[in-house]
């Protein structure tokens, strides 16, 4: 299956949508505008342009498939009418450009109009090419590779609010990048304890904060959040802030320590908070307040008496995404059954909807789905032990502006907005 989605990304106008595969390739998805014959179609989606970011490749000292999978992608801010984007696999980070051609020159003096080379001695006079249209071409070329950095899998790049550098983040080690300088990197984190089998925990995430270019944080799999500042040392191994909930140990089970590892840190558009998601909750924590989170919301507490078999069935290490509205009023996160959830900051309500065929359908209404836990079943509810592990909601991705967003489903892309009246 090389074409279940792996990552969703709207760029900084949320006019782009792209989205990265097992496979290696990226597919980005651009908006329509809106035209006078056709009031209604601002808002759908087309394919842009398709092309193929990473191979699989063969490490032959360590004897491991390298996989093409692409594990995230962040779009550059538009400077001038080409965008950019990172994306990368477990090892290797590429610098895309996608850039349109729409026009094609004619009348060359040393070749003739197929392309083939004239001999130069039929050459007898200088001709001026002239620019004649053609039919509009998308190019995606790459214009940089950031390789050899990573000794293990890279989980993370976010592009710093300078525009100038960039994070990527492996489960030991944070490395930052110049987005000019391909053949070096400085490593900012490193937790690789001098003996491996001292290891304890690892990074599973990471993200410069959106206006201070000094600051990022890191999540790691024991459930902590590290806030590091760039300016006080080079090598921030000490954090200037930790971020960490209290275990209650009346709830303590086999399960906490792996539940408790964090999928996801998402800082929001405002830079006050951040947000954690973990296996069964998400989590809003102030920047400002480092020993509880400010606002939790549990993605799917009915699954806490199913961890045996959510182990045993591996799903229990699924890692989820989260991401925020354009105002940081409104959350998203994904669950099973092709279930997403919503949780409104300000009254505190929650929604569950469903990505299916069924819902897809242009201008249906989603309705919202509840998930029964015992006793007598409503006509509209589902059963805890009918829902499908196997169909699963991993990425989403809000655009920066609108209500307006995107749900990959295995191997679907799902388009909802608000509706218009």
């Amino acid at each position: 299956m090389t074409d279940i989605i792996s990552t969703v990304e709207f760029n900084y106008s949320g006019d782009l949508l792209a989205t990265g595969d097992k496979g290696g390739r990226v597919v980005i998805f651009q908006r329509e505008q809106e035209s006078k014959t056709r009031p209604l179609s601002r808002g759908e989606y087309n394919v842009y342009s398709t092309f193929q970011s990473h191979e699989p490749e063969f490490d032959y000292l360590k004897s491991l498939e390298i996989e093409e999978k692409i594990n995230k992608i962040r779009w550059l801010p538009q400077q001038n009418a080409a965008h950019f984007l990172l994306s990368t696999n477990d090892k290797t980070i590429k610098l895309w450009k996608i850039s349109e051609r729409d026009k094609r020159a004619e009348g060359y003096n040393l070749k003739d109009e197929d392309g083939r080379l004239r001999d130069p001695v039929r050459i007898k006079e200088l001709r001026v090419p002239t620019l004649k249209p053609m039919d509009l071409m998308v190019e995606a070329s790459p214009r940089r590779i950031f390789a050899n950095a990573h000794t293990y899998h890279i989980n993370s790049i976010s592009v710093n609010s300078d525009y100038a550098t960039y994070l990527s983040a492996d489960d030991l080690r944070i490395n930052l990048w110049h987005l000019e300088i391909t053949n070096r990197s400085f490593n900012i984190v490193d937790i690789k304890p001098a003996n491996m089998e001292e290891l304890t925990e690892v990074i599973t995430a990471a993200e410069f904060h959106p206006q201070q270019c000094n600051v990022f944080v890191y999540s790691s799999s024991k459930g902590t959040i590290r806030l590091c500042d760039m300016r006080s040392s080079a090598l921030c191994d000490r954090h200037s802030k930790f971020f960490e909930e209290p275990e209650d140990p009346s709830s303590r089970s086999f399960f906490s320590e792996i539940i408790s590892s964090i999928s996801d840190v998402k800082f929001s558009h405002n830079g006050r908070y951040m947000m954690t998601r973990d296996y069964l909750s998400v989590k809003v924590w102030d920047l400002n307040m480092e020993n509880r989170p400010v606002e939790t919301y549990q993605v799917h507490e009915y699954l806490r008496s199913k961890l045996c078999s959510l182990y045993e069935n591996d799903c229990i290490f699924d890692k989820f995404e989260c991401c925020w509205n354009g105002l940081d009023s409104t959350i998203m996160t994904g669950s099973y059954n092709n279930f997403f959830r919503m949780f409104d900051r300000n009254t505190r309500r929650d929604t569950t909807l469903e990505a299916s065929r069924e819902s897809s359908k242009s201008r249906a209404i989603l309705k919202p789905r509840k998930v029964c836990t015992g006793g007598k079943r409503k006509k509209d509810e589902i059963s805890v032990d009918s829902l499908d592990f196997n169909k699963k909601i991993l990425h989403t991705a809000w655009h920066p502006t609108e209500n307006f967003i995107a749900v990959a489903a295995t191997n679907n892309l799902y388009l909802f907005q608000d509706k218009i009246n």
